[in-house]
């Protein structure tokens, strides 16, 4: 019978017997299957395959980021891409698997609120699933995202306020026989996210990064993957410790990074009128699952930081630069994050050092630092200074230039 929380108040985690996925299944197994997020089936909750609401999930790719990282001290830095995925995010990876269970659950109406893109994959996976859906965003969401939901044909509603408000609206519909697919409120979207830990720790040769680093507003994410490892750990499919996992939010909304500092257990909410940032996926001022999050640092030895706006959008513009790799504002505050604990000595210069690029910045067209384009009349020729090599080691960008 659906639930959405434990009769406590917290949020439920799936079980898996891990005996018997042992018994059933091995890593030379997966290697014979698809490359997509399906190929886990063992430790994903959908019982029967035809309930599987898929778009096309592949497994998204790790990428070097050499210059990047040698230009900051870590060489040996990598990131994830999930700006790959159906709906361009990771959030489609909770949609798929949490809109399948729903369809197993014989659900058929959904309602959630959201930052934007996890609402577009929700409205879009629940209309490959025929299930109705209804949205409710800040007006201040993405743009993109909230076109993605209109084309999916949710019942799409903005209000002027924060995800904290749209949830109390959502609340409303719940309370006339929509079913609750929150964050952390319904237990499958976790399931869908720990695919990102499944999927890195083979692709890496099954084995862990030393480091994993993840911008973090309601924490799904980052639980997951915590919980994917422990879960691989206890198969035995790998062997060792859990890599050390930083929790990266934006200084203008930091409840997980003011909680860590603190010694406290949960966070106290951040109070709504103070909250803002760029990286708008991140700009969650309380989280269900905080309690989740602060562990999972904790047992890692982890750590967690609060980076500033400015140096979000200008890591972004610099890490495309001399990598190619254009970062979402939610992945570029994982880049400050590195880089500043690079400074502070916690990371030693020697790790490999994994950071999560969570979508597709062309999502966030405010966000993003564009630098104006130099404009020629038909009749005008090209400047000198534009075929001529960089000064001082720079790349030009636009009528921008990145330091080296």
């Amino acid at each position: 019978m659906p639930q959405n929380l434990c009769t406590c108040g917290s949020p439920l985690l799936v079980r898996y017997d891990l005996e018997q996925v042992a018994a059933g299944a091995s890593r030379s197994d997966l290697a014979r299957r698809p490359p997509d997020l399906w190929r886990y089936r063992e430790l994903l909750p959908v019982l029967d395959p035809a309930n599987v609401v898929g778009l096309g999930e592949t497994m998204t790719p790790i990428l070097a980021l050499p210059e990047y990282g040698r230009r900051i001290g870590l060489p040996g830095l990598i990131t994830k891409d999930e700006s790959a995925l159906p709906t361009g995010s990771f959030k489609a990876r909770g949609a798929a698997v949490g809109v399948s269970k729903a369809r197993e659950l014989g659900i058929d109406r959904i309602a959630l609120p959201t930052n934007g893109n996890a609402g577009a994959a929700w409205a879009t996976y629940a209309a490959r699933a025929r299930i109705e859906c209804l949205v409710v965003m800040p007006e201040d969401a993405p743009k993109l995202t909230r076109m993605e939901c209109a084309l999916a044909g949710a019942r799409l509603f903005t209000v002027d306020g924060r995800i904290a408000d749209a949830g109390r609206m959502v609340r409303q519909a719940v309370d006339k026989g929509w079913f609750d697919v929150s964050t952390l409120k319904e237990p499958y979207r976790i399931e869908g996210k720990k695919t990102m830990g499944l999927e890195l720790v083979e692709q890496l040769g099954w084995r862990v990064p030393e480091v994993i680093v993840y911008p973090t507003g309601g924490g799904v994410g980052l639980i997951g993957i915590h919980k994917a490892i422990g879960e691989l750990l206890a198969l035995g499919w790998i062997t060792g410790k859990m890599p050390r996992l930083v929790a990266v939010q934006a200084q203008g909304c930091a409840p997980i990074v003011k909680a860590f500092e603190s010694g406290a257990e949960t966070a106290e909410p951040w109070p709504p009128e103070q909250a803002h940032t760029i990286a708008f996926g991140i700009n969650v001022g309380s989280a269900l699952g905080d309690f989740l999050i602060l562990r999972a640092l904790r047992e890692s030895g982890g750590t967690a930081i609060a980076v500033p706006d400015a140096q979000i959008a200008a890591e972004q513009a610099r890490c495309a630069a001399v990598d190619g790799v254009l970062m979402c504002p939610e992945g570029a505050a994982t880049l400050v994050a590195v880089l500043r604990l690079r400074e502070q000595g916690w990371l030693a210069g020697d790790e490999e050092v994994l950071v999560l690029n969570t979508g597709s910045a062309l999502k966030y067209e405010s966000a993003a630092v564009v630098a104006e384009p130099l404009r020629l009349r038909q009749d005008e020729r090209l400047p000198p200074s534009a075929t001529e090599p960089a000064p001082g080691g720079r790349t030009r960008w636009g009528t921008t230039e990145v330091p080296g």
